[in-house]
């Protein structure tokens, strides 16, 4: 009962992650389920893109806070806030990509996890 109380918070944390992204215009928007992957470190991966290091930092801006108004949940852990070219926001159970257009073609996450359930979302 508490394993599936939990992937249901984790999918609900991705999809506030989702809103999140497509409030600020999020390119190409893609949900990874990891759940059914022996060797996964989450439940989710979220990851978009935009064309700009404001944009990027914009969508993870409201990603944080559409998951604060909804849980009072911070990350646990941030990266790359500084450069705003790749930021992580690790929600333990879900983790939040935010790419530069360029830096998410080469670093090709979702060709690593090719073995995800991957769902596509429209931006807003």
């Amino acid at each position: 009962m508490v394993k599936n109380k939990a992937i249901k918070e984790s999918a609900y944390i991705s999809e506030l992650a989702i809103h999140g992204m497509q409030e600020k215009k999020g390119n190409e928007i893609v949900r990874l389920d990891l759940r059914n992957i022996f060797s996964s470190v989450s439940d989710y991966f979220v990851i978009c893109h935009a064309d700009s290091s404001t944009q990027v930092k914009a969508i993870a801006n409201s990603v944080e806070e559409e998951i604060f108004k909804a849980t009072q949940q911070e990350p646990w852990r941030k990266e790359g806030l500084i450069h705003s070219e790749w930021i992580l926001l690790d929600y333990i159970d879900v983790v939040v990509h935010i790419f530069r257009t360029d830096k998410r073609e080469f670093y090709g996450v979702e060709d690593l996890w090719g073995d995800a359930e991957i769902k596509f979302y429209q931006s807003a």
